[in-house]
């Protein structure tokens, strides 16, 4: 074949589906024969017009899973026929001083798939060689695609506690980021507390691996962790400033809350919460490639799934329609095969 479709979007959710060349991939990057793709939150950077230039045709998409079909120069440690997927992260550059001192998540010079490179939302792509991820055998294309950046953002996330198995670990929101956090959490060993509005999602929870349920619209929050003894970390996977302030004090000395969720509105915190007790709060941003692999090979030996609502590469407008709506559950993911 010497074509491939492809869902390009410019302005503000203008979707078309076009028809492109196979381009051959240049120095140091590969091109895949997308199998899956995850439709993410992230995405809306490009579909809602964030980017410098909306007008200027992107294809979104940065949970992507395929087999190298072609490799381009200077690339010496992937090969055709490898199956690997492409994060949110497309790839560090090596050289800038983020990179030299190994901080490969901070790189200045690396592209955000789907917004500044075209994504997954297409049959073929082409990706910076240092951002490949190896997908190993026992993960089916479909369940790996969130893992790459849902499924990692919450397990770099509680890889920053520095707290023994058995400690009180709370994931907030129990939607496409926190039903893998508790996921992550309880193979991991910690004790977990699911936090979430309401009661629908306590069963849910308890399934995921949660040990006790928190309905944040019944209770305070704060209060209850304490009652627990105070959480060693808090991950906060729900895209909302103030369902995260009344978490800090709920954490135990020295806790940390770990901010995954993107919100427009801030978090409130009180000075004396993180004085007395010397808390933290802090962001993460999903992971290196390398970490990537790290997530996948744990997801793969301990059983950790997605949720998943299946649907077509034709169908990629409505698929981020359902994600925006709230109602996916978990995770939607595009099927280039149908």
């Amino acid at each position: 074949m010497s074509t491939y479709r492809a869902f390009e979007v410019t302005g503000t959710r203008k979707f078309q589906l076009v028809e492109r060349e196979l381009q051959e991939p240049p120095l140091g990057h590969v091109r895949l024969r997308v199998e899956a793709c995850g439709v993410c939150h992230s995405d809306v950077v490009a579909v809602e017009g964030m980017r410098p230039d909306p007008s200027s045709p992107a294809v979104p998409g940065h949970e992507a899973v395929g087999v190298i079909d072609a490799v381009g120069p200077g690339v010496t440690t992937w090969r055709v026929g490898e199956r690997v997927g492409v994060g949110f992260l497309g790839g560090h550059c090596g050289v800038c001083d983020f990179c030299r001192h190994g901080d490969f998540v901070n790189c200045t010079d690396q592209p955000q798939t789907g917004s500044d490179v075209d994504g997954g939302y297409a049959e073929s792509m082409i990706a910076r060689a240092s951002g490949l991820v190896r997908i190993p055998e026992g993960i089916g294309s479909i369940d790996a695609a969130p893992l790459l950046c849902a499924g990692l953002t919450v397990f770099s996330a509680l890889r920053q506690i520095d707290h023994v198995p058995g400690a009180l670990v709370a994931v907030q929101g129990i939607g496409g980021l926190g039903h893998l956090g508790v996921q992550y959490a309880n193979k991991l060993g910690f004790r977990v507390a699911a936090i979430a509005r309401g009661t629908e999602k306590a069963e849910l929870a308890k399934q995921l691996g949660a040990d006790l349920y928190i309905d944040s619209s019944a209770e305070d929050v704060g209060a209850r962790l304490r009652e627990l003894g105070g959480a060693a970390a808090v991950v906060a996977t729900a895209a909302s400033g103030a369902s995260m302030s009344p978490l800090v004090a709920g954490l135990a000395p020295r806790g940390r809350m770990v901010v995954v969720g993107a919100a427009l509105d801030p978090i409130q915190v009180q000075t004396t919460d993180l004085i007395f007790g010397t808390r933290t709060v802090a962001g993460s941003l999903t992971g290196s490639s390398i970490d990537n692999e790290d997530s996948l090979r744990f997801a793969k030996d301990r059983d950790v799934r997605p949720m998943t609502e299946v649907m077509p590469l034709a169908q990629a407008p409505q698929a981020y329609e359902r994600m925006m709506s709230g109602e996916a559950r978990f995770r939607i993911v595009l099927n280039m095969a149908v």
